[in-house]
């Protein structure tokens, strides 16, 4: 019997699959979850896939490199996808699509099967990773298959084959975790005319639920990746751990947008990215005294191309690739820290310190200085004007 590989969450879609395969496809199920850092318990994840019908699980525990691999690297790059998305999903799924690939070859299986609907963007984003591996598997997304049109005829689909589930037909957020964010779809978000409600965040408290003191935080960096909070040294996964809890105490880290996908319709979603929001926060000041005029203007129009790729699933790339050579090299002199102010779900920037600052106090300063003498200014502005003067006398 020929096998396939089942990208397995234990949640509604994928729960679902599991016996659905085994009715319409030959072929022994082999379950797979990435644990990049969701809070599912995993042993209750393995028990659930083997009574839906899989052979076996694998458990990869990959957090710690889907954040110094995944995640930091799109931090670095100041990757955002339409200026508020800080792209949780999108991070995660190049190194799903790997991991999936691995236990196929590892297995013998010529087929991958994924949960994602064929409206969404984690369809493209699997298929080109899994792709830009190992073209020769085979894909199988029941979404674009079965006769299940909606959430509430899944649920329905579970029940008659007795799968427990944690979502109701009341409560039918579609969501989406690891440690980098949590995000929210489905319901009554996907009515434009709706405040979404507070209740559903899970990893940052509500404003009014917040701390009423603020709370200072020092973020060290090395070379554009964090490395300490607080003045301790940290492993990615968990320095993330401890800034999700410092973030999310003080309300910080949600944004509620609607986006444009990769397919072609607007989506709106509720995004919880309480460390990661403080992250880019104190990245982009330490980079202001860090890195030149030039340079800085032209990281922020590459990192925006970078979240575009990464928000397409183009990780696996050439241009990608190229990128981070590029993002390595001016990022070499973005070390120090910086100190931020929470509160309320505010961040407020409450000191700056590089041994690489290009800031001088000296020459920035109002009094004189020996590289910067008042009077050349003038003769600057005479030259710096000219095309305006000639342009108003043609005029």
């Amino acid at each position: 019997m020929d096998k396939v590989v089942l990208a397995y969450s234990g949640g509604l879609d994928t729960s679902i699959i599991v016996p659905w395969l085994k009715e319409n496809y030959d072929l022994e199920v082999i379950a797979v979850c990435v644990n990049v850092g969701q809070e599912d318990e995993m042993e209750d994840v393995r028990k659930k896939a083997i009574e839906s019908g899989a052979s076996k699980i694998y458990i990869e525990n990959v957090a710690e490199e889907f954040v110094k691999d995944y995640a930091f690297k799109g931090l670095k790059a100041g990757a955002v996808y339409e200026e508020n998305y800080l792209l949780g999903t999108a991070f995660a799924r190049p190194l799903i699509a790997k991991k999936l690939v691995e236990v196929a070859h590892k297995e013998g299986a010529k087929y991958i099967c994924h949960g994602c609907t064929g409206k969404g963007n984690d369809q493209v984003r699997f298929e080109v990773g899994i792709a830009s591996i190992d073209p020769a598997i085979k894909i199988i997304a029941p979404w674009r298959e079965w006769d299940i049109k909606s959430r509430e005829d899944a649920i329905d689909y579970a029940e008659s084959k007795g799968i427990e589930l944690s979502v109701t037909k009341e409560k039918i957020y579609s969501r989406d975790q690891n440690l980098w964010h949590i995000s929210h779809e489905g319901g009554d978000i996907e009515f434009l005319e709706n405040e979404h409600k507070d209740d559903l965040y899970m990893m940052v408290k509500s404003l009014e639920d917040a701390k009423d003191e603020a709370e200072y935080v020092e973020i060290g960096f090395e070379s554009g990746t964090p490395i300490s909070v607080n003045g301790e040294k940290l492993s990615a996964a968990n320095l993330l751990i401890k800034l999700n809890e410092i973030a999310g105490e003080h309300g910080v880290g949600i944004v509620d947008i609607v986006e444009n996908r990769l397919v072609g319709m607007k989506s709106r979603g509720i995004y919880e990215t309480p460390g990661g929001t403080v992250l880019y926060a104190a990245i982009k000041e330490l980079e202001s005294i860090c890195l030149d005029k030039e340079t800085q203007a032209f990281k922020k129009n590459m990192g925006q191309k970078y979240g575009e790729l990464v928000y397409n699933g183009l990780w696996f790339t050439p241009l990608k690739d190229g990128m981070d050579a590029f993002i390595d090299s001016v990022s070499a002199v973005v070390t120090g820290t910086i100190k931020l102010k929470l509160y309320k779900g505010n961040i407020k920037v409450a000191g700056r310190i590089s041994p690489n600052a290009l800031y001088d106090e000296g020459i920035s300063s109002f009094g004189a200085s020996d590289l910067y003498d008042h009077h050349d200014a003038e003769g600057f502005i005479k030259l710096f004007s000219l095309p305006s003067k000639i342009r108003a006398m043609k005029g």
